[in-house]
């Protein structure tokens, strides 16, 4: 049985986010990681919006003035409304009766009942029978003990938690993840290099909303405010798309997703409208996209991309909705770099010519839970040729070198990795960058013409030089063979030792 979080004990001290997801990953029992997750991150969700609501709940009863059952009070901080039986108090209560599903899926519903933008989008499947009832109640119990972080909100530790069971279930689901989840390094490494400050930040394959949350604490993190961006996206998966939105409600982020997931491509929600910064993360050499329906597409401003590849449909998509100084990132496979097939080649000349390739990233290899291939980050800035310091030139950053492996299938860029990408776009920007061999490099449109077009980092940052040796060689040499003469001494040192303990078994050779 999972263990229960005392009260007045510092979150971060006990782990929450690890104590939830190993409860949660008991009580799965046999139900798919892909279903289940709705289930834990439901859960997540209806104990976020009940403990916003009863915190506004107290202080308006604390202020005596009788409004604590006015909804109006409630939207005016764009807080949900919760009805009685829905708050948190009630499922804490049901948590060790066999009716706990039953009274969760009540809640969700009449939570939908009373709010609109969540109409459709909360889970609703506790009581189904796969459910083990008992470890559901020992979850419950977890979550009715988290400790409030400073100022009485749970939204931190939730957010949190949240977001580190999107990890866990990326990591559960392996190839089928790609879909919802992107890695959060490579989120912040493209945040950090984008610099979404202020203005529309768009993604059209938003998944569950990553790209906008990470855009958020950028924001906070320099001292700015969530007002200061507005987040549209798009996703065409239902599932995925119910997450994002919990996931964004849970940050207070609000968010234009449309009013239903749809195929950006054949239902652009967001037809008219033009952004500031558009980051994504699309479907890696997608093939069945229905490019033969679409060859004539306004959007194609480069080239018509190939029916059997959507990686410079997707690119050309986002730039088609970038403002006229608008900025750029998306992850792409590393075939967008060099493929010269079914016209690929050209679409890429023309994009380069066009002066708005900023920059390139090659990326290390098993950074995704969904895909070993090498990917690459796109930097596209409209505004470029504006800019004595970057006009004509593109940045390359080969960073394939870089990160931290974290388990024995996934690597993971750290803080420092990201901070010396980021810097070297920074430093670009500010015409201070010095070129290190091997890592980064600035080349013309000239130089990159007589490449063909073909943007792969390593063409142009080199490689980097080898340490200098300077020990003599006749005394490199006497120390190697020495040392291999020791090696060698060990080895039948060992090999005699083996020959007598299998003679005193009966097995001698």
């Amino acid at each position: 049985m999972a263990k229960t979080a005392k009260k007045n004990t510092n979150t971060q001290e006990i782990g929450f986010e690890e104590k939830i997801w190993d409860a949660a990953d008991r009580m799965r029992g046999h139900i798919d990681a892909s279903e289940y997750k709705n289930v834990v991150l439901g859960l997540i969700f209806l104990k976020y919006i009940s403990d916003r609501f009863e915190q506004k709940h107290r202080a308006l009863v604390e202020e005596g003035e009788g409004f604590e059952e006015d909804r109006d009070e409630y939207e005016a901080d764009g807080i949900f409304w919760v009805p009685k039986d829905s708050r948190w108090e009630t499922v804490a209560a049901a948590a060790h009766t066999p009716e706990i599903g039953k009274v969760i899926d009540n809640a969700m519903r009449q939570i939908e009942a009373e709010n609109d933008s969540l109409k459709g989008i909360l889970p609703k499947n506790f009581a189904r029978q796969e459910l083990d009832k008992r470890m559901l109640g020992d979850v419950v119990d977890l979550f009715t003990n988290v400790t409030m972080v400073s100022e009485g909100n749970t939204q931190d530790v939730l957010g949190r938690t949240y977001e580190y069971c999107l990890q866990k279930f990326a990591e559960k689901e392996g190839k089928n993840a790609g879909e919802f989840y992107t890695p959060t390094c490579v989120v912040r490494t493209l945040v950090e290099v984008i610099q979404p400050f202020h203005g529309r930040v768009y993604d059209p394959c938003c998944g569950s909303g990553g790209m906008f949350v990470q855009s958020a604490r950028f924001v906070e993190h320099h001292s700015g405010s969530l007002s200061d961006i507005s987040v549209f996206g798009q996703e065409s998966n239902p599932t995925t798309w119910k997450m994002a939105k919990m996931n964004l409600a849970i940050r207070g982020i609000d968010a234009d997703l449309g009013p239903h997931n749809a195929d950006t491509f054949f239902d652009d929600l967001h037809k008219d409208k033009r952004f500031d910064f558009v980051l994504a993360n699309p479907p890696f050499n997608l093939k069945d996209w229905g490019g033969d329906k679409l060859r004539d597409d306004p959007r194609w401003d480069y080239g018509t991309p190939p029916e059997g590849n959507a990686n410079f449909a997707w690119l050309q998509h986002m730039v088609h909705h970038l403002s006229d100084d608008g900025r750029m990132g998306m992850v792409l496979a590393n075939g967008s770099l060099s493929s010269q097939q079914s016209g690929e080649g050209d679409i890429r000349a023309n994009i380069v010519k066009s002066d708005i390739v900023e920059g390139i990233v090659a990326l290390p290899d098993k950074l995704f839970y969904s895909t070993g291939i090498p990917v690459c980050l796109w930097i596209i800035n409209k505004d470029k040729h504006n800019h004595a310091e970057e006009a004509g030139k593109v940045l390359f950053v080969d960073a394939r070198e870089l990160g931290t492996m974290v388990t024995r299938k996934l690597r993971e860029l750290k803080d420092d990795d990201i901070a010396r990408i980021a810097n070297a776009f920074t430093a670009f920007r500010n015409g201070e960058l010095e070129e290190e061999k091997g890592f980064c490099a600035v080349a013309t449109l000239d130089e990159i013409a007589k490449q063909d077009y073909i943007l792969t980092p390593g063409r142009y940052v080199g490689i980097a030089d080898a340490e200098e040796d300077d020990e003599p060689f006749d005394e490199k040499m006497k120390r190697l063979t020495g040392e291999l003469s020791r090696c060698f001494e060990e080895s039948n040192r060992l090999q005699e030792e083996i020959k007598k303990n299998l003679e005193a078994i009966g097995y001698g050779l």
